[in-house]
């Protein structure tokens, strides 16, 4: 939801609280949205996810972010920010909302996917497993599970991304109002 020069956005951490690596405690989390001029800072999980309003452009929060977490934290991870907006889209976007939320995923990219890895993707190949591209985000199936998916190796490229389970992807857009 964008008001005047605020927009609400989700801030997405790649890789954080993971195996006991790349530990960022959600308070402390909180504290730097905030000090950068987040305001109405919610966290969801430990996963490094994040729903505040801010008063610019979301590259500039996703920038932001990202350097805060390399000073105060000495943490690089890929920072990902969502609008309310582009969150709508991506859950109204998913051409199977009704699959098994805990195995049904959307993964962000900082960037577009590459026309011609998509291309060549093969569904066939995947089965039972189910994967489709849109702006900015990949939905993916994963059937079995991810630790058993040949589909969790697949690249379309748009650089780094993050998963996040259809139900987490879901809570963060109602945050988002």
């Amino acid at each position: 939801m964008t008001t005047g020069a605020v927009t609400t956005c989700a801030v997405l951490l790649r890789g954080v609280n993971v195996g006991g690596h790349n530990r960022v405690p959600m308070a402390r989390f909180r504290s730097l949205l905030e000090g950068l001029g987040g305001q109405d800072v919610q966290t969801y999980l430990q996963s490094g996810n994040a729903v505040l309003s801010w008063p610019g452009p979301a590259e500039a929060l996703e920038n932001a972010v990202h350097q805060a977490l390399a000073v105060e934290l000495s943490l690089s991870v890929p920072v990902l920010v969502r609008t309310a907006a582009e969150l709508a889209a991506v859950v109204a976007g998913c051409p199977w909302p009704d699959l098994d939320p805990k195995l049904l995923h959307a993964v962000f990219l900082t960037g577009p996917a590459d026309p011609d890895r998509v291309a060549a993707v093969d569904h066939a190949g995947l089965s039972p497993e189910l994967v489709a591209v849109g702006d900015r985000v990949v939905y993916a199936f994963y059937a079995g599970g991810v630790q058993r998916s040949r589909l969790a190796r697949l690249d379309v490229g748009g650089g780094p991304g993050t998963a996040r389970n259809w139900r987490t992807v879901t809570a963060l857009a109602q945050l988002c109002g």
